[in-house]
């Protein structure tokens, strides 16, 4: 059991899932008093043999801590979940770290100053067993004031703890442009896992040559933000000409293969509206003029390659 330091900051987490869970258990074990909530009582059995005081009813568990962490699913279960006990929520600070839209961590801002908390909304960019490691990064957003009292609090969950600004609504800002290259990206070591165990390979063997892969797309980022900050897409390395030409042998290697590449066709929709609009010679970062401007639903071009 891990032992309590003076002088360090009680904590309250509620909501006790994977991630909730492991933000807990870094605080009991950086010695922080630790009161913990969950609707299912018996996840927080762990917790306690670790240290941590479990609380029978949500307003017992805000009134044992300045500091109140939500690791919740969505802002509205949080607000559902804090409900009962939210009149104590008035001069405690309130991070909230879960799912959710930039509009969404605006209207929680918003509850959250109507109950007189000091308000941060947070995300945790990594998985639950990376919680607590030095290159770990969270970032947080909304009242400045409560993440310089709370940063050294808050490292214990990560060393690399970053404030985005004073609009409450930007971690959740950059969790929507960040996460969106965790799915695709995703399906792409899938539908190259299907490839070759159609062949009798094993994926794992494929897992060397993406990685290294995944850190070339990570080399050229900082050049391809360049390129969409200044608007100049004459001197990109891959054009969109490239990628749109390819499509025919995607076709191909799926037919080849009989593997299904249907979630291609939103991409190629892209390409072929990119080089309609005459990108074809720039920069494949040009596609975010056409994110820009995306066509309303059930108008896109159905033309062929």
């Amino acid at each position: 059991m891990a032992e309590e330091i003076p002088d360090r900051t009680p904590v309250t987490l509620i909501g006790l899932g994977s991630m909730g869970s492991a933000l807990a258990e870094a605080f009991t074990e950086a010695g922080h008093p630790t009161t913990v909530w969950n609707r299912t009582a018996e996840k927080a059995a762990p917790l306690v043999a670790g240290g941590a005081v479990h609380a029978e009813a949500v307003e017992d568990a805000i009134a044992a801590s300045p500091l109140i962490i939500a690791c919740l699913s969505t802002y509205e279960a949080t607000r559902e979940a804090l409900a009962p006990g939210a009149a104590g929520l008035a001069g405690r600070s309130l991070i909230t770290v879960n799912s959710g839209t930039p509009s969404g961590a605006r209207e929680m801002a918003a509850w959250a100053d109507g109950h007189g908390a000091r308000f941060l909304d947070g995300a945790v960019k990594n998985v639950p067993q990376a919680v607590g490691k030095p290159d770990t990064l969270l970032y947080y957003s909304g009242d400045k004031a409560v993440f310089d009292e709370h940063e050294t609090t808050l490292r214990v969950l990560g060393g690399d703890t970053v404030h985005l600004g004073e609009d409450a609504d930007l971690a959740a800002l950059y969790e929507s442009a960040v996460g969106g290259t965790l799915l695709p990206a995703l399906l792409g070591f899938f539908q190259g896992s299907a490839l070759v165990t159609s062949r009798g390979l094993p994926a794992s063997s494929l897992v060397r040559y993406s990685v290294k892969w995944l850190e070339m797309i990570a080399s050229i980022l900082p050049h391809l933000a360049e390129e969409i900050d200044s608007g100049d897409y004459t001197r990109g390395a891959s054009s969109v000409g490239l990628f749109h030409d390819a499509i025919p042998y995607e076709a191909e290697l799926a037919e080849e293969a009989d593997i299904d590449i249907a979630w291609h066709q939103p991409q190629h929709e892209l390409l072929r509206r990119a080089v309609a609009e005459g990108h074809r010679e720039h920069s494949i970062s040009a596609l975010v003029e056409v994110l820009w401007k995306p066509q309303p639903l059930g108008q896109g071009s159905s033309g062929a390659a």
